[in-house]
């Protein structure tokens, strides 16, 4: 069935019960209402900061714009292109957009003006629809996009390059627009993140919608009394498909607008939130200001909490055993995934599975697994190879790329990019990037385990390790540190930690430096070689290919 049937059912069984919640805590800030006060203020209250929505709505709300975009004649399968922040709109204009038979065209909003043209001439995008905060990205290309394309705006004051959104699609009918969806059609295009060069344009039937919700309820059993908090991008696969799973059984999600540690904790207390899905950096701010007194879990009401997980990248074993010293009674799981496999949950840990902390994890609900050599053949357990993946979340395509979607696709299979290796008990272990495995001396680094051995130093907040160019070696390993802002630490205390490490894994070179990284979590390790160096290492690189 296509994925906007889940929403008609929501709205037919559940249409008075609330569906989504908006929570902007910045707004709370600039009235100076502190968050103790914010507490004694009940939910459904009405506020700046605090916006609801019910099942109702939210399917209305989407028959609107299916409506509308049906009467700018569009043919079927045509691209509309989503440029927001997070907001209770957001999810609305994307199930509006499926149901008039179009296809969703998620847009990063940290995307500069020339990537959003990038992006939006790559997927054909006729129609884009975009917030303030964009305004001045979008004008600044609204006159050499490679095709026409409608620019709508979600706001007040529109600008005169646009057409106003709201006055437009509020006249339009909100019955069901009676387009005849299959799951076979094509649904979203996703951009990957690109970590590793420009974003390619991952296509997504319905069908692969439809799995995700159905691997993320199956891997941790949401219900509809659970509320699911949602703090990542929406325009991200990973955040839209762990809602899927309380999505598909009617559960309410909070969308929160901010990362803070002390907003995400009141979150969870003021609107009894039973599920969290944290980026490892989030994790780490709120363990910090937990110890660092900051905050004091006793004023909160949290014994509804339930599950943590985490995605997006690497887990610090280290990290779950300070989240359980504090949160004994979470269940804890890590799931794995990447756009081309509609996020996460192709491989996951495993609530029962603690004892495992490290790997990523078993094959998830509906998926298989194979690690292969360059040949494409298994490797036996324990040895490192190209993680490969198949079900029916396994993108279409690369939009307009036959040949890139040759290279990752083959039979069914997905192969991943990430070297991976597997225990004799059946658990994956992620090694690192194919693409970022240094080659130093004729031995194999593979960043991550660097990484992870370095975030046991108490004082390190984040850590990326890249490979520079060295003449002799071929190329070195280097650490880029960021130290924690209440400790000190020098080159000569990291140089003394690593000795527990082998001559060859220790880090050649050390940077003291905020690490980037992107919406999702992942360090931006393009942008680090580009800052240090190491294009011209890769150039080699390419030279020699």
């Amino acid at each position: 069935m296509p994925i906007t049937e889940i929403l008609e059912q929501n709205a037919q069984k559940y249409g008075d019960d609330v569906a989504l919640v908006e929570i902007n805590p910045q707004e709370l800030e600039k009235r100076h209402t502190s968050w103790r006060e914010y507490s004694l203020i009940e939910p459904s209250s009405v506020d700046t900061f605090r916006s609801e929505m019910t099942w109702r709505e939210f399917d209305q709300k989407a028959n609107r714009l299916a409506n509308f975009l049906l009467t700018r004649r569009l043919p079927r399968g045509a691209k509309v292109g989503i440029l927001l922040m997070n907001c209770l709109e957001w999810l609305p204009i994307y199930f509006g957009i499926l149901k008039s038979g179009c296809m969703a065209v998620p847009l990063n909003f940290r995307y500069s003006s020339d990537d959003i043209r990038y992006c939006l001439n790559l997927a054909d995008v006729d129609v884009l629809i975009f917030g303030p905060e964009f305004i001045g990205r979008v004008e600044a290309i609204c006159d050499r996009f490679s095709r026409p394309t409608t620019l709508l705006y979600v706001g007040g004051d529109c600008p005169s390059f646009a057409e106003p959104y709201y006055s437009l699609v509020s006249h339009c009918s909100s019955d069901a627009p009676g387009v005849k969806l299959t799951d076979d059609m094509n649904a979203a295009i996703y951009f990957s993140s690109g970590t590793t060069g420009f974003p390619k344009a991952i296509v997504h039937p319905h069908r692969s919608l439809v799995h995700a919700a159905k691997v993320e309820q199956n891997h941790h059993g949401q219900t509809r009394d659970d509320v699911f908090l949602c703090i990542p991008p929406l325009y991200h696969t990973g955040a839209k498909m762990h809602w899927f799973g309380s999505f598909l059984v009617g559960g309410k999600a909070v969308l929160l607008k901010g990362t803070k540690p002390e907003w995400i904790i009141h979150t969870v207390s003021h609107e009894h939130c039973t599920i969290v899905w944290l980026l490892v950096p989030w994790a780490q701010d709120i363990l910090d200001a937990i110890e660092r007194g900051e905050i004091e879990l006793s004023h909160y009401e949290l014994e509804q909490w339930r599950l943590m997980h985490i995605g997006a990248q690497p887990v610090p074993p280290s990290l779950i055993k300070r989240w359980k010293t504090l949160f004994p009674k979470h269940q804890y799981d890590t799931n794995y995934g990447l756009s081309e496999s509609i996020g996460p949950g192709a491989v996951h840990l495993g609530v029962e599975n603690i004892d495992h902390v490290g790997a990523i994890g078993i094959p998830g609900y509906g998926w298989q697994t194979r690690i292969v050599d360059e040949k494409h053949q298994d490797v036996a357990p324990g040895e490192v190879g190209e993680l490969a993946l198949k079900g029916d979340g396994v993108m279409r395509c690369y939009y307009k790329d036959e040949k890139a979607t040759k290279e990752v696709l083959d039979n069914g299979w997905l192969f991943t990019g990430d070297m991976a290796k597997m225990s004799e008990d059946g658990f994956i272990y992620l090694v690192d990037r194919k693409k970022d495995v240094i080659i130093t001396g004729g031995e194999n680094l593979y960043p991550v385990q660097i990484e992870d051995f370095l975030r046991k130093n108490n004082a390190i907040k984040d850590v990326a390790v890249i490979g520079l160019p060295d003449a002799r070696l071929g190329e070195i390993a280097a650490a880029i540190i960021e130290v924690k802002p209440d400790c000190k630490l020098t080159e000569a205390d990291v140089e003394e930690f690593c000795l527990a490490l082998p001559r060859y894994q220790r880090p050649k070179k050390l940077i003291f430096a905020e690490v980037p990284r992107n919406p999702t979590g992942k360090i931006e390790k393009p942008k680090l070689r580009k800052m240090y160096g190491a294009d011209q290492l890769v150039a080699m690189q390419n030279e020699i290919k």
